[in-house]
């Protein structure tokens, strides 16, 4: 695989969700051959977001946060402030990648920031795309004849858009933020799972620290052979 070519983040805060996803889509319309890969970290205002394909009714009370329909994958999930946002602009034929692996790429660079701050608990669901943390070690859930999101909390979220062999859209990982919106969907399509964020964990960084060390992260699952 070649080397990441997104050497140079863009961080753009407070972004309002929808000039961010109109600016996301035109780039990548525009892109030719040689464009360089990019690396967005967002920050976005309070804001529900649906998937292509997404059941509206997993929106169970808006109240006064916008709804905005997207062209990614997956369900409905919430941004707001404390909230990384990591838009991977990628060009996967240049890159030698497939999607599936990019998803597991991204997935994985996720978990090991979490081993970093010490959350060793991180994982993957089957089918279920994003991070979680495990809060019952004892018992796997199948032993226990439960659903699978029982005893988990979800603590990054993952949608991507490919078009024209290039990805935008991209994970959400919760930092230090008002959870109270989570309740008022069911997120990522699943009723009643939980969500956490890096300081309920007892993980204290701020927006920066974490977007640089996802940055790193992220770089090192994309360049490092399997």
């Amino acid at each position: 695989m070649g080397q990441a070519s997104f050497l140079n983040p863009r961080i753009w805060r407070e972004a309002p969700y929808e000039a961010c996803l109109q600016e996301m889509r035109q780039f990548t319309m525009d892109r030719g051959p040689d464009t360089p890969d990019e690396l967005w970290l967002v920050e976005h205002p309070p804001v529900f977001t649906l998937g292509l394909a997404a059941d509206q009714s997993h929106i169970l009370q808006a109240g006064l946060i916008p709804v905005m329909q997207t062209d990614r994958g997956g369900e409905v999930t919430f941004h707001g402030p404390g909230q990384l946002v990591v838009y991977p602009l990628i060009n996967l034929k240049r890159q030698g990648l497939y999607v599936k692996e990019l998803v597991y790429r991204i997935e994985q660079s996720i978990i090991d920031l979490l081993n970093r701050y010490g959350l060793t608990s991180a994982h993957r669901i089957a089918g279920a795309p994003g991070i979680y943390l495990q809060h019952n070690m004892a018992l796997s859930n199948k032993q226990m004849g439960l659903s699978p999101m029982t005893g988990q909390s979800k603590i990054a979220a993952l949608g991507l858009k490919i078009k024209n062999g290039c990805s935008y859209h991209g994970y959400a990982i919760n930092i230090d933020m008002d959870l109270q919106p989570f309740q008022q969907i069911n997120p990522c399509g699943y009723p009643g799972l939980q969500t956490t964020d890096l300081a309920t964990m007892g993980v204290h960084k701020t927006w920066a620290e974490v977007a640089a060390d996802a940055t790193q992260s992220l770089r090192l699952a994309l360049t490092t052979t399997p």
